[in-house]
């Protein structure tokens, strides 16, 4: 950036205009980008949410699930029935770009229940229980992608927050500064000149 120590010419001037348009229009597209980010921002969050109270219900439903499977069949009993096979399981992660911030949107792919395990003596508040924790895993992965895109798009909007902040209230303050004391030295020395000059004038015409 030109620094006020330069010398005051026309070209110095031009130059330190030019510089003050490229920086304005820096300035405008980090402003529009932390507006982005923070809309952004604002519906992850709705998102983050609403998972929460929807794993908190599907929580009481487990925990109810599992109260009922216990009365039936006593904890003893319960624990004899095999858990779920989710060894094969997939984490699917669907990435996409938004304002050069990676956002993932997760889930987890359960195997399909096997004929097996539904039967064996399976009674409905067994398969109730499974079922209620099931879907407590599944939501809990939806949330996970969704945590880690909230920590990724604030870490993004602080950074950009400050670099906005630095051309609004330091780089361009200084740049205006400097125009204006460049420009009022050459409007001095224009001043100079033409007095200079019609002195001269004066003078010769005296002769």
């Amino acid at each position: 950036m030109t620094g006020p120590e330069q010398a005051p010419t026309r070209s110095a001037v031009l130059e330190l205009k030019e510089e003050r348009v490229v920086v304005g229009e820096a300035y405008d597209f980090l402003d529009e980008k932390r507006l982005l980010l923070a809309a952004e921002l604002l519906r992850q969050l709705e998102d983050y949410d609403r998972l929460l109270r929807e794993i908190e219900t599907l929580r009481q439903q487990a925990v109810g699930a599992l109260a009922s499977a216990i009365t039936q069949h006593g904890l003893q009993g319960l624990s004899v029935y095999p858990a779920a096979a989710i060894d094969t399981a997939r984490f699917n992660a669907d990435t996409h770009n938004f304002m050069g911030v990676m956002l993932v949107d997760t889930r987890l792919q359960l195997p399909e229940e096997r004929p097996a395990e539904s039967a064996a003596g399976s009674t409905s508040e067994v398969r109730s229980c499974q079922l209620a924790f099931r879907k407590l895993l599944e939501a809990g992965s939806r949330l996970a992608g969704v945590s880690g895109n909230l920590y990724r798009l604030l870490v993004e909007y602080r950074l950009t927050e400050r670099r906005a902040r630095a051309l609004e209230n330091v780089i361009l303050p200084e740049i205006e500064q400097t125009l204006r004391v460049m420009t009022s030295h050459l409007e001095e020395l224009e001043f100079e000149d033409a007095v200079r000059v019609r002195v001269r004038g004066m003078a010769s015409a005296s002769y």
